[in-house]
């Protein structure tokens, strides 16, 4: 059994090194080089003995991930994991969890994400006075609040769907039928 594993980790190894990219290589370089090698992996999978399912599935798995697998080299500053907006994320749901005591994410999150996120994360940095705070672009700012609205009335549409399907339905229609037939 140690062949194959010391076969395999000298590829799964190999994948690693080509993805650190330590000579700097464009995005096309490196995904030529890892082309080779997964042709490779795939030729001589047999050596693999009983671990040739897992380097198939690692196959598969690299592929499903190669749209976007390489933009990481060509763009500078370019991160290439999602780590840091991951945890970016679990700070937010932790201090939620805090301060609400819940633990499912409140669901204002989804309608006021994009500011309550922000402002949670930057306050417990420093503290801002009242001057700070105001908006420097009005028009921006009001946009964002109609957009905010607009997603909150989408809810509280839903939501009065769920309540009585039979009850907004006949509402609709209505309202339609006010619309379409003369006075």
């Amino acid at each position: 059994m140690w062949a194959p594993i010391r076969r395999v980790y000298a590829w799964l190894h190999a994948a690693a090194h080509i993805l650190e990219n330590s000579e700097h290589l464009s995005g096309d370089a490196v995904r030529r080089k890892l082309t080779g090698l997964l042709a490779a992996m795939q030729r001589w999978a047999p050596l693999a003995g009983e671990l040739q399912a897992a380097v198939a599935h690692y196959i598969k798995v690299a592929r499903s991930y190669w749209p976007g697998l390489f933009h990481c080299y060509d763009v500078p500053d370019l991160p290439r994991t999602n780590n840091d907006l991951e945890q970016f994320f679990g700070r937010y749901r932790h201090l939620e969890r805090r301060i609400t005591g819940r633990k499912k994410t409140n669901r204002s999150f989804v309608l006021r994400g994009q500011t309550r996120l922000v402002a949670a994360l930057t306050t417990q940095q420093r503290a801002f006075s009242g001057h700070e705070l105001a908006p420097n672009d009005l028009m921006s700012w009001r946009t964002l609040r109609s957009q905010m609205e607009t997603r909150c009335e989408q809810q509280r549409r839903q939501r009065r769907f769920r309540q009585d399907p039979d009850a907004y339905l006949s509402t609709l229609e209505h309202r339609l039928n006010k619309l379409t037939l003369p006075p």
